[in-house]
This record gives C-alpha cells, sequence and structure tokens, in this order.
C-alpha cells in the first residue's frame, strides 16, 4: 500500500508539473500562486529571473514560495569575503549565491520559507506585502507578536529578526522577496554569516547584523507548510483570486524555455565571485617555522575576483626574494581562491631549486597565504 500509495503522488505531481504552462495561459489576468518543487538555490534564484523576464505582470500579480537546502544568499553589491566564512561553508558543504536583488546576507535552510511578490513597477508595495505576511501569521496565531519595521524587517517579540527583505525594480516590472525564519539552524547560521576578515578595505554594502530567532520557538506546533499556505490564502484573499497553490519545476525548460542557462550563469565563479566590488586586504600573519616565529605582512588588491595587486614582505633572507617575487607575480590575475592557489603554488614548486628547506618554507608560506581566501 505504501508503494502504491507513493505512485500515486508521483502521477500527481508529474501532471501538475506538465499542466502548469496552461494554467499560466488561463489567467492571464489573475494572480497566480507558485512553489517551488525544488530546493536547489540557483534554481530557485532562476526562477525569480524567469518569471521577472518573461511573464507578463501589467494586470497579474504572482506571489513564489520556495526553500532551499543549506545557503548562504548574498546581495548584488556585496563581497562573500566580508560577508561569510567561506573556509567553514566549504567543510559544510554549505553552497553561496549571489542574488540579482540588493540588500544584505542571509541564511537559508528548509527551515527557512522565501516569499517573492511579483508586480508591475507601478503596483510595488513592498510593506503592504509585510503586513500581508503578518496577518497570515497572526491568522494562525493570534498570540505571536510580529510586526514590520521602517526597515522592512519582521520583527518577533519586538526584538528579535525573523525576516530580512530585498528588492529589484526594472523598467516596468518589480519584485519584492523576504525571508521568514521559522526552524533554521541558528548554528549554522551564526557560524557562517561571521567573516573571519577585519582588514577588508572595500566599497561594497555591508550587512546590518541582528538578533534572530526562529518563529517556531514561539509556537513549535507550526510547520512550515503550514505557514506557507496560510500566506498563500491570505494572498488570495488580498488579491481576490483562487486559493491555488501551483507547484512548479523550476528545471522544467518545456514549461520554463531557457531557463536553465539562467540556473547555469547563477552557478558561476564569474557571477558569485566575480561581482564582488574592488577590495583590499592588508594584514599580517605569523608563521612557525623550525621553533622560530616569523611575521609575514601581506597586502592584496582584487578587483572582478582576480588579484590585481600583490605584495607579500618576509622576514629578510628567510626566502629567496626571487622565489618571493615569482610568488607574487603569478597571483596577479588568478583567482582569489584557495584551490586555483593551491594549482599555482604546485606548478611553481615543481621548478623551483630541488632543496627541501626551501620547498618546506614555499609551501608554509603558501598555506598560510590561501588561508586569506
Amino acid at each position: 500500500m505504501v508503494i502504491l500509495s507513493s505512485l500515486k503522488n508521483c502521477f500527481q505531481l508529474f501532471y501538475v508539473l506538465k499542466i502548469s504552462a496552461a494554467g499560466f495561459k488561463y489567467t492571464a489576468n489573475r494572480g497566480l500562486i507558485l512553489q517551488s518543487v525544488s530546493s536547489d538555490v540557483y534554481q530557485n534564484l532562476a526562477m525569480e529571473d524567469w518569471i521577472h523576464d518573461n511573464m507578463n505582470l501589467e494586470n497579474r500579480q504572482v506571489l513564489f514560495l520556495w526553500r532551499n537546502s543549506p545557503t548562504v544568499v548574498i546581495g548584488r553589491h556585496q563581497n562573500p569575503w566580508q560577508e561569510c566564512n567561506l573556509k567553514i561553508m566549504r567543510k559544510k558543504n554549505i553552497k553561496l549565491s549571489r542574488r540579482r536583488s540588493g540588500g544584505g546576507t542571509v541564511y537559508h535552510d528548509l527551515g527557512n520559507i522565501n516569499f517573492t511578490f511579483f508586480t508591475s513597477k507601478k503596483k510595488y508595495e513592498r510593506m503592504e506585502n509585510l503586513k500581508l505576511v503578518v496577518r497570515a501569521l497572526k491568522g494562525l496565531q493570534p498570540q505571536l507578536d510580529v510586526c514590520a519595521t521602517d526597515r522592512y524587517d519582521l520583527l518577533l517579540d519586538g526584538n528579535f529578526k525573523i525576516s530580512g527583505t530585498a528588492a529589484k525594480l526594472g523598467r516596468t516590472v518589480a519584485y519584492h522577496h523576504c525571508t521568514l525564519l521559522c526552524s533554521a539552524d541558528k548554528i549554522n547560521l551564526s557560524s557562517v554569516l561571521k567573516s573571519p576578515y577585519k582588514v577588508i578595505k572595500s566599497n561594497a554594502t555591508p550587512s546590518m547584523p541582528a538578533l534572530v530567532k526562529n518563529l517556531f520557538e514561539e509556537d513549535p506546533t507550526l510547520t512550515c507548510e503550514m505557514v506557507m499556505d496560510a500566506v498563500a490564502a491570505e494572498y488570495a484573499r488580498c488579491h481576490q483570486i483562487d486559493h491555488h497553490i501551483t507547484l512548479i519545476n523550476p528545471a522544467d525548460e518545456t514549461v520554463f524555455p531557457g531557463i536553465n542557462n539562467k540556473t547555469k550563469e547563477l552557478q558561476t565563479w564569474e557571477w558569485i565571485y566575480g561581482k564582488t566590488p574592488k577590495f583590499s586586504i592588508s594584514t599580517c600573519f605569523n608563521m612557525v617555522y623550525e621553533q622560530s616565529l616569523l611575521e609575514v605582512k601581506v597586502d592584496i588588491h582584487v578587483k572582478h575576483g582576480r588579484i590585481e595587486v600583490c605584495n607579500i614582505v618576509l622576514p629578510e633572507q628567510w626566502l629567496p626574494p626571487a622565489m618571493c617575487n615569482e610568488l607574487e607575480k603569478n597571483l596577479i590575475g588568478s583567482k582569489f581562491c584557495p584551490s586555483e592557489t593551491t594549482a599555482l603554488a604546485s606548478t611553481l614548486l615543481r621548478i623551483c631549486p630541488q632543496n627541501y628547506e626551501l620547498h618546506s618554507k614555499w609551501s608554509l608560506l603558501c598555506e598560510n597565504v590561501m588561508t586569506l581566501m
């Protein structure tokens, strides 16, 4: 019986996905409520782009509901090295993505719900969207103390941030999206949203730190499905449309032509890191070699995610200046990332003099430089 039930659910989902294109056609002058079946951040951000670029929103409004597997999402004009701990993210296999809207950095996992409100630019009302979410939450649990702020955040108990917000205003179309912390992993959140760098100089948009709390800490009986359905119901009531959520697959090219190219672009190094505004790191670090403590000074300038200037100052005579100069010269133009620097260091090591002591010093220096990335 369990197998038959699962097959039935699969066929139902397949049917919904295949008729969704027709659903768009027959609701040309009405609102739509869509929910992604994907938990891949790149696919869901691509879905936002696709709706923004392809749907006629002049006489129609769209609500898009989506959740992601563990991911850090930075704003369009932010610096990932400044905003998060990339080393911990690599270790925990937490993705990094850059969205097309502005605003600050947020942590997503399946305990976080994302709402995207699409309208024509003339009908764009960010505060009204947040008030809609507040009404939906209070409808679920009247005792919840939730309010929208002038900064377009949602606060719980007057002090804890449960929702961040951002927007993109196009020529004729706009969208506003916000998060809702329901049962997110706060240990992951606090560890990955804390940059180890204290010495970055940049004009990138900085995030504003805030105390956070999960909504379900106030009411553990709630579920993400209950919250999404409540917001969808309130949206349907406000816009006088059917309370019907259409499940969509943001990888389905038959329904959303060209969407996979959008997904691929959002996954590229050039988009995620290369769009970072120019920045510099000037710092010192200590290395221990044969029980001696050595201070190394590093000055690196990065543009479009690639090293533009690199100066490394070592204790005199510790390493032949020619070797240090070779490292500096080869780093210029390379990506500011540990994998590319590792490959570069290995290549240079093979052509340097066959001397054990020099190899040890070279490897130690390269390892420490890579910790900056």
